[in-house]
């Protein structure tokens, strides 16, 4: 059985051979990984440059949306934006959103899909609605905003809604088996707006994009940090396939366990591997097997990517995924 119908059995709950592993090497070995990635290239033409040093301790770069970042240099990755692309909402009339629906930039995927038939594909989608709309405005003065201009606040969504939409349909046309989304809601006692706030303003544009990934033939993933135990209900409701957490002890395996979603996580990375507890580890992986893949599915495992950001080593994950290799089969 191949990578990719193991996967679609999981999200089926239909008794796979095994749960679904989406771990990278160990100490130059490979482990299971059943999922490949895909994404556009590069535009021909774009205001993205790499980072530059500006003497003063700080990198800087501008990204395809128009943003300006800056970084600690060699202490942080990401860095925060410093210059938004939208300053204010006129600036809305007349800024351009990146070509992110141009099907040039996806052309390469055939050939992914053809060399990779066995893996289950999934297409990230960049800068759908929250992820990226806080970005353009800065994100304090976006929460602002969604209580001082809510109107203007939805249509900045709508149009990255719209964005993120015209991208299913390349990821459908190149054969992908679904579309993944990261979008960090919460802190870690709450949502960052109010949970009636998050159902009359962004969950209408997340029904519309998940419907149209469903009526294309493609799965819905999701990453979120953080509480999101308000909106976890509403997400299954409308859709929701695959809720990739990395903090599943956040929201609670119990809580997670009573809905007929699929849940792609490590073992905790805040609760649990930091301890370096190998018999912690190993329990909390048993754990993750009983109550979120034990019903014929429902479970696919991984490693974070990240082990020096949350200070921990690679040989504490791979306690876990020994005790998910050992254990984590249906047959």
């Amino acid at each position: 059985m191949t990578s990719r119908e193991i996967i679609s059995r999981v999200l089926r709950r239909d008794r796979p051979p095994r749960i679904g592993f989406n771990y990278s090497p160990f100490e130059g070995q490979p482990r299971l990984n059943d999922l490949a990635g895909a994404g556009p290239r590069g535009a021909a033409e774009s205001r993205a440059t790499g980072w530059v040093a500006d003497g003063a301790g700080f990198e800087n770069h501008w990204d395809e949306w128009g943003c300006l970042w800056r970084r600690v240099a060699g202490k942080t990755d990401k860095g925060e934006v410093v210059q938004p692309a939208l300053p204010t909402w006129d600036h809305l009339t007349t800024w351009q959103p990146p070509t992110l629906g141009d099907p040039a930039r996806y052309t390469h995927l055939a050939a992914q899909r053809e060399q990779q038939p066995g893996q289950y594909l999934l297409g990230h989608l960049h800068g759908c609605a929250f992820n990226y709309a806080r970005y353009l405005r800065r994100f304090e003065q976006y929460l602002l905003d969604c209580a001082a201009e809510p109107a203007k606040v939805t249509q900045l969504n709508r149009l990255l809604n719209d964005l993120a939409i015209a991208q299913v349909d390349l990821y459908a046309a190149a054969g992908c088996d679904g579309v993944m989304i990261g979008e960090d809601w919460g802190t870690e006692d709450r949502l960052l707006v109010s949970p009636a706030m998050w159902q009359a303003m962004f969950r209408p544009d997340f029904e519309r994009l998940i419907g149209h990934c469903h009526a294309r033939g493609l799965t819905f993933w999701m990453h979120s940090c953080g509480y999101v135990v308000d909106i976890i209900p509403s997400l299954v409701e409308i859709g929701v396939d695959v809720f990739q957490f990395d903090q599943p002890e956040l929201s609670g395996l119990d809580f997670l366990g009573q809905f007929d979603v699929t849940y792609w996580s490590p073992v905790d990375i805040q609760w649990v591997l930091p301890h370096g507890d190998r018999a912690l580890i190993e329990e909390h992986a048993q754990q993750m097997l009983a109550k979120l893949g034990g019903r014929g599915g429902g479970l696919i495992v991984k490693d974070y990517p990240d082990n020096p950001s949350i200070g921990v080593e690679p040989l504490w994950q791979h306690w876990g995924y020994e005790v998910f290799r050992q254990h984590g089969n249906y047959a």
